[in-house]
């Protein structure tokens, strides 16, 4: 069984990109809670390693550096071209957002690859967040427009 991280990369964190460049998703609380990431190729790369190599068992498919939300998204909101994410009270965040939410972003504990690379003889091409978001995903963000949020049509009489 394999357990990504958050995925990034072309494709995968476009809804994102867009919540954080519209300053949509903020720092909840202290945003203490911890996450693992994890590039699309460096997902694909594993999943190969463990078909070809794998034994049974659970692997983490993350990169090297689990960390906390206080200092992944204010990273990925200036490697995309973004103003500095907002931060909301944990309440406020919980009556809009709801306790989930809430939850991943303040308690959320980050993961260990050291199993999938010790036994799957793998290792990730971007093995921190901090490089990969800015370079594997930073370009073609910031050349990405900023699409209007979507109305919903208004009724003819």
């Amino acid at each position: 069984m394999l357990r990504y991280g958050n995925f990034y990369g072309p494709g995968a964190s476009d809804a994102l990109v867009e919540l954080i460049r519209k300053r949509r998703f903020p720092v909840i609380g202290d945003g203490d809670g911890v996450w693992s990431w994890i590039h699309l190729d460096d997902a694909a790369a594993a999943t190969v390693a463990a078909l070809e190599r794998g034994e049974r068992g659970i692997y983490n498919i993350t990169d090297d550096e689990p960390a906390p939300a206080s200092q992944w998204l204010p990273h990925l909101a200036n490697a995309v071209g973004a103003r500095p994410p907002m931060r909301v009270p944990r309440w406020v965040a919980r009556a809009m957002a709801g306790s989930v939410a809430v939850q991943w972003m303040t308690e959320a504990r980050g993961s260990s690859n050291a199993k999938a690379k010790r036994q799957l003889d793998w290792q990730p091409a971007w093995c921190s967040w901090r490089e990969g978001f800015r370079q594997g995903l930073g370009q073609a963000a910031r050349s990405a427009p900023v699409r209007p949020a979507a109305r919903a049509p208004v009724p003819q009489s």
